[in-house]
């Protein structure tokens, strides 16, 4: 039998976590199964700022979503992809920190101008995203009320 490796004790032990993700929550910035994240494990004391991307434990799950805004003891949290504000997410729960992820061969620096563009564009947009995603639910539900059958 193969026990289950845990991410937090990867950054312990090792400094750093790499892997590939799973899911569509942080599309387009990361797509499943085909890029590489490195998380490095958070500085004693250490708070996230805004738009970081912490990687945190809910429940048993983990998850890699970008920081919206920093609350006293923890943050509000949203994936890219997602219209669904998570709040109050406590620092208790914070394990690590995305570092950098690879795209291909290709390195994608959170220093960089590209990135720096890309977090704040998606953080901008997040209301005019909210609308279109409800939108898109509502006309699916009224479609499938009033199709014929």
């Amino acid at each position: 039998m193969i026990d289950a490796v845990r991410i937090e004790d990867v950054l312990r032990d090792e400094g750093v976590f790499v892997s590939t993700t799973s899911g569509v929550s942080m599309y387009p910035m990361l797509r499943d199964r085909r890029d590489t994240i490195v998380v490095r494990p958070l500085k004693e004391g250490e708070r996230l700022k805004k738009l970081d991307v912490p990687l945190y434990k809910r429940g048993e799950k983990y998850v890699l979503h970008r920081i919206i805004k920093v609350l006293p003891d923890g943050y509000n949290i949203l994936g890219d992809n997602c219209a669904n504000v998570e709040k109050n997410i406590p620092d208790s729960a914070v394990i690590g920190v995305l570092q950098e992820f690879w795209r291909g061969d290709k390195k994608i620096s959170l220093d960089s101008f590209k990135y720096k563009l890309y977090k704040w564009t998606v953080y901008l947009t997040y209301p005019v995203k909210l609308v279109y995603k409800r939108l898109r639910a509502f006309a699916g539900k009224l479609y499938r009320k009033i199709r014929p059958k």
